[in-house]
């Protein structure tokens, strides 16, 4: 019985490997520049406030909050810059230091380059930890994803609100894809918990999926980085814990069709700003259940960038308040599948791999960057553009997915993950360890072997 940790060295020297024929390279070129035609043109990047980089307000308010630290000023006794609070633990201020010392046009400028190169290190490494080699070939891919990823409204969104889900993201990835037996395995989960509270979740996926130890150094790091911005801030960080934590209307009404959580769901659905909260904790205990049996199912079956991104999209689901760039957990999701289209070809089944191509564009189209277009303006901003599937009017026949796409992308991946892996259990697959390196109904190698 082969142990992850011994087993994934030696899945990644074998790898898969990428097509070779030019068409597969042209076809990179093609998909790339596409991607960068639609994000300068769909939404013009010089949008007035709603170009890519014509926001930037979060990246301003963490900009604030670090410049509040530096000079002694309340963080949490109420609006920080304008209207907006500061929603980070004490912590986040150290840890975003550097972009109060810098100009605000500098900060702008490292904080979107620093996200790409995130964007293109989840890609590559999701790749990575799928099996493939690291070459020239997989770079290519992953620069092409990006453009793709770039045009998915959670990523855009990051961008053009300057935040910070994408490198939290990066860093539980980084974290958790390591080999089990890494040294300090969980350190990145605590760290990632101390600057957003939301990644404290994956603590429970440790949990779950039987590691204790990656577990146990998640949950040290996360009360040590509380330790940390007690000792700088202590007023500050006893109204954070005791007080802010627990007010989620400081980030804005329940029920704007932002709101991509359960929550919001239910405010929207029965139109009130104040959902049942006996129904919110029913139905978000219904999708812990759902997210992490699926996301331990595919752990256990060698799939865990399938798992991370399956727990991601559970802890955003749950939140009280998740706006749509929360979402970025999506990007893996991506990575996984195209893994299924590659593997088809791979094992020779265009066909397959042609209606497999469902899965990929599905995803995009469900969280493209739709606009809806208001050249009078709307809230005080003219022109406005409502970027997103639930920013855009739709039919009251498709108001059930087009209100929340993301909790409904949430779950049918769920549910498939859970179909397929039961599926394959049934037939005794996943627990042959002595197979060689084919593709399986995961999309991920078997040379990585099931998880124990």
């Amino acid at each position: 019985m082969n142990s992850p940790s011994s087993a994934a060295p030696a899945g990644r020297r074998a790898g898969k490997s990428l097509p070779r024929h030019p068409i597969f390279l042209l076809l990179l070129a093609v998909i790339a520049a596409v991607a960068v035609y639609v994000q300068l043109t769909y939404i013009p990047i010089d949008a007035r406030v709603f170009g890519l980089f014509n926001n930037q307000v979060d990246l301003k308010v963490y900009r604030a909050g670090a410049l509040h630290l530096l000079h002694g000023i309340p963080i949490y006794d109420g609006p920080i810059r304008g209207r907006f609070e500061y929603t980070y633990p004490p912590f986040s201020t150290v840890v975003l230091q550097p972009f109060g010392w810098m100009s605000k046009d500098a900060a702008v400028l490292v904080w979107s380059v620093l996200i790409v190169a995130a964007l293109f290190w989840v890609v590559f490494g999701s790749f990575r930890a799928l099996g493939y080699r690291a070459d020239w070939r997989l770079a290519a891919t992953s620069v092409s994803l990006v453009t793709v990823a770039l045009l998915m409204e959670p990523v855009r969104t990051t961008i053009w609100y300057g935040q910070i889900n994408v490198f939290l993201m990066a860093i539980v990835m980084w974290d958790l894809l390591r080999p089990d037996g890494s040294r300090l395995k969980g350190i990145g989960v605590g760290l990632a918990a101390g600057i957003k509270l939301t990644p404290a979740f994956f603590g429970l996926y440790l949990l779950v999926t039987r590691r204790w130890r990656p577990a146990i150094v998640a949950a040290v790091t996360g009360l040590v980085t509380v330790a940390v911005g007690a000792a700088i801030i202590p007023r500050g960080s006893w109204k954070f814990w005791t007080d802010k934590i627990f007010d989620s209307q400081r980030v804005g009404p329940t029920n704007t069709p932002a709101n991509q959580s359960i929550r919001g769901a239910l405010a929207r659905i029965f139109t009130t700003e104040n959902p049942s909260n006996g129904l919110w904790v029913l139905m978000s205990a219904v999708a812990i259940v759902l997210g992490l049996t699926a996301a331990y199912l595919a752990f256990r079956h060698g799939n865990e960038v399938l798992a991370l991104a399956l727990t991601g999209m559970t802890t955003t689901a749950v939140s009280p308040f998740s706006w749509g760039h929360h979402w970025v957990w999506f990007v893996p999701l991506l990575v996984v599948a195209v893994d299924f289209v590659l593997g088809a070809l791979r094992n020779r089944r265009p066909l397959a791999a042609v209606g497999l191509l469902v899965l990929p564009v599905g995803l995009l189209l469900a969280t493209f960057i739709w606009s809806f277009y208001l050249p009078d303006g709307a809230v005080g901003l003219r022109p406005f553009y409502g970027i997103g599937t639930f920013m855009n009017p739709v039919p009251d026949w498709f108001r059930w997915f087009g209100t929340q796409p993301y909790i409904c992308v949430f779950g049918l991946t769920a549910l498939a993950t859970i179909a397929v892996c039961l599926t394959r259990s049934s037939n005794g697959s996943s627990a042959d360890d002595a197979r060689g390196p084919v593709d399986d109904g995961l999309g991920a190698s078997s040379a990585v072997g099931p998880r124990r």
